[in-house]
């Protein structure tokens, strides 16, 4: 645990130099929330969005993306290490592989859940009522969800040996699990074949469970119970978690050259 906060406390010092990163993480999903939410919210009336507002229906989708952006982005760092040698210098050093996967994962986590949080604080703006057990309750699912983001994106980085291959990997994978989660229509509409795959997609129950938190309960939502939610997302963090290790563990120092 030592040399994984260690390597935590390193990715948020990290951040804290670069506060760029900040204004890209939170800027774009805002845009789209606003853009999006305005174009298509007058011929939007699913049942799912809070008095049938499309911006409110839009909300923990544009949250949802700021923990994907910013958790798939921490995970960039990765072949910044290997260029710099630093992740050379940690393989070698007596620490197991797991705990350089969780420092890593635990950083990118705390970072996505943080900007998720000032998210979180437009809730208001979108006609989203906030208490303190809806705001707790994200925050929890959000730490979750951006710890499940961050140990996929460390899958895909770790044998990445260039930011522009890591970034069309991310167009051609991530993003469409974003798209085929419900953040931008309801599944229930969807072709059946578009709706199993949203169904089997980890995401769709982060954004089910945040969704079902923020809005009333008396709201007409249809979805799986919440406490499914946390079950799904606590279970893919862990098997991204597990599979980060198993490359970590197969690739040798060689190779990370």
């Amino acid at each position: 645990m030592t040399a994984a906060l260690s390597l935590c406390t390193r990715e948020l010092k990290r951040f804290i130099r670069q506060p760029n990163r900040v204004i890209g993480a939170l800027a774009t999903p805002v845009i789209f929330w606003l853009l999006i939410g305005a174009g298509v919210g007058k011929s939007f009336s699913g049942p799912e969005a809070a008095g049938g507002h499309y911006l409110a229906y839009f909300y923990p989708g544009a949250l949802l993306m700021i923990l994907l952006f910013t958790s798939i982005f921490s995970t960039i760092s990765i072949i910044e290490d290997r260029r710099e040698g630093f992740l050379q210098s940690v393989l070698v050093a007596p620490v197991h592989r797991r705990a350089i996967v969780l420092g890593k994962v635990l950083g990118g986590t705390l970072l996505a859940t943080g900007q998720g949080i000032l998210f979180l604080l437009l809730a208001p703006l979108a006609g989203v009522k906030l208490t303190i057990t809806s705001a707790l309750g994200c925050a929890a699912m959000m730490l979750l969800a951006g710890f499940a983001l961050t140990a996929l994106g460390f899958c895909i980085a770790w044998r990445m040996n260039s930011t522009q291959g890591f970034h069309a990997i991310m167009n051609l994978f991530l993003m469409p699990m974003w798209f085929l989660s419900g953040a931008l229509f309801p599944p229930e509409g969807a072709w059946k074949p578009i709706q199993r795959v949203i169904y089997a997609n980890p995401l769709f129950y982060s954004l089910t469970g945040l969704r079902t938190l923020l809005f009333p309960p008396e709201a007409p939502f249809v979805g799986p119970p919440l406490w499914f939610c946390f079950a799904i997302t606590a279970s893919a963090g862990l098997a991204f978690w597990g599979l980060g290790s198993f490359v970590a563990r197969s690739t040798s120092q060689g190779d990370l050259h």
